[in-house]
């Protein structure tokens, strides 16, 4: 078996990487993967970003977004979390099978003291009925990639903030997450492992799963990357059309009452961007709140460009009495 840690702490460069190796490098044997990052959410292959994520906090905390290759729900990962990624020939797993995967992981854990951990359900890890690694994987020209989450020391009290959108406030053909009771390891560990930082549980997993005392006796199997290779895995990930626009056509309605009066707005957003809008209610303007609503027409739906519109109009001419930013915070919060 081969391995790789990765230095980068950006999850887009990260899962460039993986990517990247599973794709163009051969191997004659197994390869793991180990890499962590700051603060990010990453949504599954056939989701919709937007009704993942809650859009003002990500933005407000500098929280990263991108999309992974694989299936799966969103979730979301901090310098608190470690990622592990089997890459094998397709034809020596079966699609699907996690178990087989992830069972070495499992194992290595048990050896540091988590004796309850266990595979559970269709994907998922668990350490006292408590979730704390959720799996995924995905296949491509004979290579499958089985890569999961190793909740060490998560800030959890941002993943309710991060990933907290009302189910009421959009509709769509995106597969949702569903929501798990979820734990962070390091308690579960013995006494000894239970101060390791993130690089010393990775590097102690990596000799449990290699079953040796040092890191040096497996040097030769560390993978190495190029310069060349460096430019090619920079350009696969860090591009808005992958995470945003590759989220299904989906639908909004958003309704706030006023002082001034109430608007209902209804959205339908396509490839990340606004398809249709009609503005609805008991406002009052001098001017048709169509004309509006075919500005924003075209625009990518977030807060940084249906902003800068709002900016360019007197939003007065439309919802006369009603603010600028409270008009923005009704159609993109």
């Amino acid at each position: 078996m081969y391995w790789y840690a990765m230095k980068s702490h950006d999850i887009r460069h990260n899962l460039a990487t993986e990517q990247y190796l599973m794709n163009n490098k051969k191997f004659d044997e197994p390869l793991v993967l180990f890499y962590y990052e700051g603060p990010c959410i990453i949504v599954g292959r056939n989701q919709n970003t937007l009704e993942e994520i809650n859009q003002k906090y990500v933005e407000e905390h500098n929280i990263t977004v991108t999309r992974r290759l694989s299936g799966g729900g969103a979730v979301y990962q901090d310098l608190g979390n470690l990622c592990f990624s089997f890459v094998v020939d397709s034809d020596s797993e079966e699609f699907g099978d996690f178990k087989s995967f992830v069972q070495p992981v499992v194992d290595a854990l048990h050896a540091m003291g988590a004796t309850t951990a266990e595979v559970s359900g269709r994907n998922d890890i668990l350490v006292d009925g408590k979730k704390f690694s959720g799996n995924a994987m995905y296949s491509h020209s004979g290579k499958t990639f089985s890569h999961g989450t190793l909740m060490l020391d998560v800030d959890q009290d941002v993943i309710a903030h991060a990933l907290n959108v009302p189910e009421d406030k959009m509709k769509s053909k995106g597969i949702k997450s569903v929501r798990s009771r979820v734990t962070n390891l390091k308690p579960y560990l013995a006494p000894e492992y239970q101060n390791l930082t993130v690089p010393e549980f990775r590097d102690t997993l990596l000799k449990e799963l290699f079953q040796v005392k040092d890191l040096k006796a497996i040097a030769d199997k560390e993978v190495t990357i190029n310069d060349d290779e460096k430019v090619a895995i920079d350009e696969i990930y860090n591009n808005w059309d992958w995470v945003y626009g590759n989220s299904p056509e989906f639908t909004v309605k958003k309704r706030q009452h006023f002082t001034a009066g109430t608007i209902d707005a209804r959205l339908l957003v396509e490839g990340g961007k606004i398809k249709n809008l009609k503005f609805y209610g008991d406002f009052f303007g001098p001017a048709d709140a169509t004309e509006l609503a075919d500005k924003l027409t075209g625009v990518r739906y977030d807060r940084e460009h249906v902003g800068a519109i709002l900016d360019s109009v007197d939003t007065q001419q439309y919802f006369n009495g009603i603010p600028t930013a409270e008009v923005l915070d009704l159609l993109v919060d």
